[in-house]
């Protein structure tokens, strides 16, 4: 009987071994699918016009603003506790204020631009067309799972493509809205939604698309960009890095707390965006930390009243305790800003980490959580050699007054993005890029520059019945020649 039972156990297993299996191919042929039909009805129609695209943009928002509040309850699902209000204030007002954007700025940007003529090649006109590119992959992250996988979105659309969306197999209640919204706004051979796991990832970055935008890890995005390499694919890859926050001599550590603070608690600190630590003068040190526990109660007074968002699964908190283990194993000092809450799934509140070194993983690795290492320097050029020794950021924060020092920070280094005197909000602006620099990322969405990422700016020159160029025709040594080259070659 025990042998029956272990047997059919095995045959259970295996049977939902393939049938997973058989799922995750239909999925893959699916995919393909689908491709192939939005790569034909975009042979059809090249050039989508800016009432389609309108029409298309508005469709997206009303769907939206019609599931906010699903979007809202299935987004703390996946994250078991995540605030109503950062999901609103993060993930759904940015991507309405995108397309409001993009619908205001649309007409704008189709318009050709004029380029000027050499007056030796006149007459003639020049100007640059900007051309959808056909049919675009978009591969969002589990951490912002509306802003980062519609916010492309939206440019795409706006650059008249067609697309395939693949969201984070992380957010499989979010991803079920998400799917909701896209049926109700396109047809499937206009947006489509991918949903699966890491094979169905894979299969997706192997799509012959005219773009690929990535969203996530930069270890995933060396795999992105391979797999698209085979296609000759163009990428757009938004990664991360170790965004420093750099306090000035000159501000206060209550001032620079207040406006840090917000930027590195969102959403538990999982933000590309988020400080990922300090540079503080040596002698504020003290201040600092105090300021961090005073406001750190006022903005969380109750980790039982929802305002507080949960790490999204037991590996990225598994990860995040490891870290801080290797950091106190390590001799680092780490303060926790409240107590643990076991009431609260994978709650961790903000821990700040004093006599750090590099050899510490949270100092070598992009935290993604809510720690935050003090490093401190004695003088502004200590502080900046410390931000170039690293990889380039994809954000770098100043708290400073002094705009002497600020033009010093934006001329020396390197980093996706500057925000003075504050954090995250200029990843907000609707008239603002995003992306980053080296190993931060590649390429920009987000704003205009989004739509030209998804655009071909294809040149066009126009000559009439006139061609000045024949002037210079051969045989050659004539006296044509011999004029272009003296007032044109010194």
């Amino acid at each position: 009987m025990h042998t029956t039972n272990q047997a059919s156990a095995v045959n259970s297993d295996n049977t939902e071994n393939n049938q997973t299996i058989d799922h995750t191919k239909h999925q893959i042929q699916n995919a393909r699918e689908v491709f192939d039909l939005q790569r034909a009805t975009f042979a059809q129609a090249p050039f989508p016009g800016e009432k389609l695209r309108l029409q298309q943009l508005k469709a997206l928002k009303t769907a939206l603003l019609k599931h906010k509040d699903k979007l809202v309850k299935a987004i703390s699902a996946d994250f078991d506790c995540r605030s109503n209000d950062e999901s609103l204030l993060a993930d759904v007002l940015p991507t309405i204020m995108n397309i409001d954007h993009a619908m205001k700025h649309l007409r704008a940007w189709m318009k050709p631009e004029k380029r000027k003529i050499h007056w030796l090649f006149q007459p003639a006109k020049a100007g640059i067309m900007y051309q959808p590119l056909g049919v675009v992959g978009i591969m969002g992250a589990w951490n912002y799972p509306v802003f980062l996988t519609l916010g492309p979105l939206v440019a795409a659309i706006a650059a008249g493509n067609r697309a395939m969306v693949k969201p984070s197999e992380h957010c499989p209640y979010t991803n079920r809205v998400l799917n909701e919204i896209i049926q109700e706004s396109f047809t499937q051979d206009e947006v489509y939604l991918v949903e699966g796991g890491v094979e169905v990832g894979a299969a997706f970055t192997e799509l012959p698309f005219d773009h690929i935008l990535f969203t996530g890890s930069t270890k995933v995005g060396r795999l992105v960009m391979s797999a698209a390499a085979k296609n000759l694919t163009p990428v757009t890859l938004e990664l991360g890095g170790k965004s420093p926050a750099i306090i000035a001599s000159d501000v206060s550590a209550d001032f620079a707390v207040e406006r840090m603070l917000f930027g590195k608690t969102l959403n538990a600190g999982q933000t590309c965006v988020a400080p990922d630590y300090v540079l503080c003068p040596e002698d504020k040190v003290d201040g600092l930390i105090e300021a961090f526990k005073d406001q750190f109660s006022v903005l969380y007074p109750d980790v039982n009243n929802g305002d507080r968002t949960s790490i999204i699964n037991e590996g990225q908190h598994s990860r995040l305790s490891d870290w801080l283990k290797d950091a106190q194993d390590k001799g680092a000092n780490i303060i926790p800003l409240s107590e643990e809450n076991p009431k609260v799934k994978r709650y961790m509140p903000l821990y700040l980490a004093t006599d750090v070194s590099m050899d510490m993983t949270i100092m070598q690795e992009e935290i993604f959580g809510p720690i935050l290492p003090i490093v401190t320097y004695k003088n502004i050029e200590q502080a900046i050699q410390i931000v170039n020794d690293g990889a380039r950021p994809l954000a770098l924060y100043l708290f400073s007054f002094d705009k002497a020092l600020q033009q010093k920070l934006a001329l020396e280094t390197h980093s996706g993005g500057i925000c003075v005197n504050d954090t995250l909000v200029h990843f907000a602006q609707d008239d603002l890029p995003i992306g980053g620099v080296g190993p931060s990322g590649m390429g920009k969405y987000h704003a205009q520059e989004g739509f030209k990422t998804f655009s071909n700016a294809k040149p066009i020159f126009k000559r009439g019945r006139f061609n000045s160029a024949k002037m210079a025709f051969p045989p050659y040594g004539n006296a044509i020649h011999r004029f272009i080259y003296r007032w044109f070659l010194r």
